[in-house]
């Protein structure tokens, strides 16, 4: 490795470069969000003297250390976590496409510093400027506190999507230094991440700050209404044991006590406490789905699918008719035998699990992208691309499976690389490259990928045949979920990929 070195604003970076690529790692964006920053928006990053070495990771926001099967632990762990890390094939050479990529884990785990995630391949192969973050996340990220604490908080419950507006403030002022094109910038997420890229297109600070974005696996419609997090944040406190009246405790609590107690509210609560992005009326003015078909980032260019088996995680190896109808049943004891008329005509070779795996994808996730979708094509000037992953590894074609080829990273030893995973590994990661340059996804290694409109539905099926086309695939699932309501609780339980 050599040291190579960047100037940005707030002053000179070490990184190192490594078949080509130079990466900087744990380059500050804003200001530590400790002591009286907690629960306030990012402040500005103070500048030091010299130069600053970007050669680790920083460090992640405190979370739990429980994991979902799959999912990376985290080497380091601090509420001093707003940091990113850059992979650019060209220090100082110019206009390369931006990615900055938002890490999965609801709003509650996870970090930019995993291996999958990480940008070498993705940027050698498009000679783009690939960015991770961390961000604030549970309580420390998305507390609402607007009313229990006064205006001061109004934004409280949304600080960790306003850190990701800071993150694209810096590549916005910064990332020239690093041979990208602050015009040029693509934001792309999964299943959280793809919930917050869905926030950021509906939020009004981060309007100009990318110009094409990518959802994988999280299609983010609406947010959590004021009242609802209000509740969140009373629960909370229960836990902790302050009185609203003395809510100044909150800062004096070490960050990880917020981690056990969102854990304490238990588990219909999930990982997070159920506290995520708010309503407020300023960050958030709009529920998503609301936003776009309204004309929001009408000008944005929007990718987004997800995988056949994201409802997989937590299913049993074997599933008999009776046990099928029995877990069918969360969606109304009268909508069983048409989910399954349905699913058996579709697919007549198809045992129980993957009917119920295919069940409770097409009624969050897909049906999700689809609604998403069709959203933003009622207030849109640019076009929408869908996909459909079908790969699978270990049987399944899981939740997060197609991370590893949107990143070109299937390869030791984060994946065991095979002819079929290489080629299809070009070709995704070839279509989100070009999507970033051009906010189209098609090249010459796929066929011609046209734009997703109503009635056609076009869409790309990324399987072990590589990239097909098709029109409207399983259309008659696609209705049966407009007939049938979701349940109070969601059914999908996500787990990671296997290598």
């Amino acid at each position: 490795m050599a040291d190579v070195f960047a100037t940005v604003a707030a002053g000179q970076l070490r990184g190192d470069e490594k078949d080509g690529i130079a990466q900087f790692k744990g380059v500050p964006y804003a200001a530590p969000p400790v002591g009286p920053n907690r629960f306030r928006p990012p402040r500005p990053l103070t500048p030091w003297d010299g130069v600053r070495d970007a050669l680790e990771y920083g460090p992640s926001c405190p979370q739990s250390v429980q994991r979902p099967p799959g999912w990376s632990a985290e080497d380091a762990m601090s509420e001093d976590c707003l940091y990113l890390n850059v992979w650019t094939p060209g220090i100082g050479a110019g206009g390369g496409p931006v990615m900055v990529w938002i890490h999965g884990g609801g709003y509650s785990i996870g970090s930019g510093s995993w291996p999958l995630y990480d940008g070498a391949s993705l940027a050698r192969r498009g000679d783009a400027v690939v960015v991770t973050v961390n961000h604030r996340l549970g309580a420390l990220g998305y507390l609402y506190l607007g009313e229990l604490a006064g205006e001061e908080f109004a934004t409280s419950g949304n600080n960790g999507n306003l850190d990701l507006v800071a993150v694209l403030e810096w590549v916005r002022d910064n990332i020239g230094a690093f041979g990208g094109d602050p015009s040029n910038v693509t934001i792309f997420g999964e299943s959280g991440g793809g919930a917050k890229v869905s926030c950021l297109l509906a939020m009004p600070s981060a309007r100009g700050l990318f110009h094409r974005a990518a959802i994988q696996s999280g299609p983010g419609l609406r947010v959590t209404l004021p009242d609802a997090a209000t509740g969140s944040a009373r629960n909370l406190l229960e836990v902790l044991g302050i009185d609203e009246k003395n809510l100044e405790e909150l800062w004096s609590l070490p960050a990880e006590r917020f981690v056990s107690a969102t854990q304490e509210m238990g588990p219909a609560a999930g990982l997070g406490g159920g506290i995520g992005p708010v309503l407020d009326e300023t960050v958030v003015p709009m529920h998503p789905g609301e936003a776009l078909r309204d004309g929001t980032a009408a000008d944005v260019p929007v990718l987004i699918g997800c995988n056949r088996d994201e409802g997989a995680g937590g299913l049993p190896a074997e599933l008999d008719e009776s046990g099928l109808r029995e877990r069918l049943a969360a969606y109304g004891n009268e909508h069983v035998d048409d989910i399954l008329s349905t699913y058996k005509g579709l697919f007549p070779e198809a045992s129980p699990v993957d009917i119920l795996s295919w069940a409770i994808t097409d009624a969050s996730m897909r049906s999700g992208s689809i609604r998403l979708a069709e959203a933003k094509l009622k207030g849109t000037t640019s076009p929408v691309f869908m996909y459909f992953f079908t790969y699978e590894m270990a049987g399944r074609a899981g939740h997060g499976y197609e991370i590893a080829f949107v990143f070109d990273n299937v390869r030791e030893p984060i994946a065991h690389p095979s002819a079929a995973r290489t080629r299809l590994a070009e070709q995704m990661s070839d279509a989100w490259l070009a999507f970033a340059r051009d906010g189209e996804p098609g090249h010459s290694g796929l066929p011609k990928w046209a734009a997703y409109t109503v009635p056609d539905r076009a869409t790309m099926v990324f399987g072990h045949e590589g990239g097909t086309v098709a029109t409207d695939p399983s259309a008659e699932a696609r209705e049966l979920w407009r007939r049938v309501p979701a349940p109070a609780r969601p059914m999908m339980m996500f787990a990671r990929p296997p290598a």
